[in-house]
């Protein structure tokens, strides 16, 4: 198991349906978090070396285990989803790090839910209340550990940029979509796009939006230091218009005292077969209606986990209003993820975002 989210994406199309012509896609809703709403630069050479270094930059910021020093980390969140996810309530998390020796990680909810690990050099162990870590949770060590893809990654598909004001600071948005050819609208971001906005000044990340519909919010204000790292002192998840969770950096302590015993693992802890928290994985499907001659593309975004059994858990969508949310969900889960596994596969869970696009009549 990792300490946060390994980044990376497998890009699967499934069609439902072929057409002969490109259909029009609508566009990604409204959203006073969407900052890309205007023309889209896309990145030549020089602007596309720019976008990366920015984005290299923001991201070291978060390579905690890098500043070569003992840290201990306190963080507290808060989840309400509308029980469209789990353990809603309460959350309270402790990393504890040792160069050398590795990462002691405890994690509580008020719902019910307690998981322990140790991220060690060469093994890895974990135990919990059952089996595998809930979304949300995951999700609390991704935007606080490994927010942003690395640059290997995001220089490999397309990138586009887009100059905006956010909260008062001239932010540079940078638009990652994994193929190069992906159809993206001159104006406004598309639904294949990642968008991640960063303080062109600072270099800090302040908007982070994986899909449309989900955008993850930093706040610097009462940052804590590390170093020369600046984590943010919280970080709040919207989706389709509302908070869903709030996490609160409590603490940062450098050159912190750890005890020796906390790396030495449980018989539970070796016993047990926690899933590793692997890569995200993107998926498109098509949903076919309407005449192919006048007819109009309307995705809808779902959100998930998919655990160690490969069973889509937790999913819900991120355009709760379209007409389309419920048939998307519902198609979503009834992809067979189980048959995407390699067999002898070490279990592992991942984060995944299913783009149903439903064909309709304009």
């Amino acid at each position: 198991m990792t300490s946060g989210l390994k980044y990376g994406m497998l890009c699967l199309t499934l069609s439902a349906a072929a057409f002969g012509q490109a259909l029009a896609i609508a566009s990604v809703p409204a959203d006073p978090l969407e900052l890309a709403v205007g023309p889209i630069q896309t990145a030549g050479t020089p602007v596309r070396a720019s976008a990366l270094q920015l984005l290299e930059r923001a991201r070291s910021n978060y390579q905690l285990r890098n500043a070569g020093q003992a840290w201990d980390l306190k963080v507290r969140f808060a989840v309400d989803s509308r029980g469209a996810t789990n353990f809603d309530g309460a959350w309270t998390m402790e990393d504890r790090f040792v160069p050398g020796r590795g990462l002691h990680w405890t994690a509580q909810s008020s719902a019910g839910y307690s998981a322990a690990g140790i991220f060690a050099p060469k093994e890895t162990y974990a135990e919990a209340s059952i089996s595998g870590v809930p979304l949300r949770l995951q999700e609390a060590r991704a935007v606080l550990y490994n927010p942003l893809p690395s640059v290997s990654y995001a220089g490999s598909g397309s990138i586009r940029t887009f100059s905006a004001n956010f909260r008062g600071l001239d932010v540079t948005c940078i638009l990652l979509a994994h193929a190069r050819n992906v159809q993206n609208p001159a104006s406004g971001r598309g639904w294949e796009e990642s968008e991640d906005c960063i303080d062109t000044q600072s270099g800090l990340l302040m908007l982070h939006s994986d899909a449309p519909g989900r955008y993850v919010v930093y706040d610097y204000s009462n940052a804590v230091r590390l170093g020369d790292r600046r984590m943010p002192g919280s970080v709040t998840v919207s989706e389709g218009g509302r908070v869903v969770s709030k996490i609160v950096v409590e603490s940062l302590e450098g050159g912190a005292s750890v005890e020796e015993s906390l790396f030495v693992p449980t018989t539970r802890m070796m016993s047990a077969q926690m899933p590793a928290m692997a890569s995200l994985q993107r998926i498109t499907r098509i949903i076919p209606g309407g005449s192919t001659s006048a007819a109009i593309v309307r995705p809808v975004c779902v959100f998930g986990l998919v655990n160690s059994a490969g069973q889509l858990v937790e999913a819900h969508s991120l355009q709760p209003s379209d007409p389309n949310s419920d048939a998307a969900v519902k198609d979503a889960r009834s992809i067979n993820f189980a048959a995407m596994t390699a067999e002898g596969a070490p279990p592992e869970q991942h984060f995944v975002f299913v783009l149903e696009k439903f064909v309709t009549d304009k």
